[in-house]
């Protein structure tokens, strides 16, 4: 046995250097996957004025275009994905096509009547923006991300009490401690009750 402490100081930082080698290059190897995890009607993280948790896709968009290529498909996962990327690039009409006709594949699912629901109220179309949330909250009144967004629109519209009710629900259900947290920053920033 090699007793040197010389060879094994050089076998550690030679296994260290080749450890550290094979995580970069692994992780370089998998990180373009992560979009593959992905499914269904899945809103993400974009920062946009004024609403803490809104629907954005992947980006995936063809290359030199500031648009999302044409919808060519009849697949759910694959109309969920072109409408988020229009969501995404605020043509809100068209993300707002997409989430309708996601509904037709699937009229249960809360998730896509919240998506609809914002699309509507940046569209302009508030009281059926309050509609659509309405509807998925009662298909689903655990669903945390559509009192989020019914409390919102509320808020913007100063309904306020109706806005009170339904992000403390919000903050109350489900167990997204961001969307908790963002209900609570709202409800803090609502007029206090008379």
């Amino acid at each position: 046995m090699i007793r040197d402490a010389r060879f094994w100081i050089s076998v550690t930082i030679f296994q260290v250097v080749f450890g550290l080698a094979v995580f970069a290059t692994t992780r370089h190897y998998y990180l373009p996957d992560l979009d593959d995890l992905k499914t269904g009607v899945t809103p993400k993280r974009q920062s946009l004025p004024l609403w803490p948790g809104t629907v954005v896709g992947a980006d995936l968009q063809l290359p030199g275009s500031s648009m999302p290529p044409p919808l060519m498909s009849t697949d759910p996962v694959e109309i969920s994905r072109q409408a988020d990327e229009f969501f995404g690039a605020q043509q809100y009409d068209r993300a707002a096509a997409l989430y309708r006709q996601l509904l037709t594949f699937d009229a249960t699912n809360a998730e896509i009547y919240n998506n609809l629901g914002l699309t509507l109220h940046y569209l302009g179309s508030s009281e059926e923006a309050l509609q659509k949330l309405n509807e998925g909250v009662a298909l689903d009144p655990t669903h945390q991300r559509s009192w989020l967004t019914l409390g919102f629109v509320n808020s913007q519209l100063g309904n306020t009490e109706q806005a009170r009710t339904a992000l403390t629900n919000a903050s109350q259900t489900g167990t997204d401690e961001e969307i908790h947290q963002s209900a609570l920053k709202m409800l803090e920033s609502l007029p206090k009750a008379q």
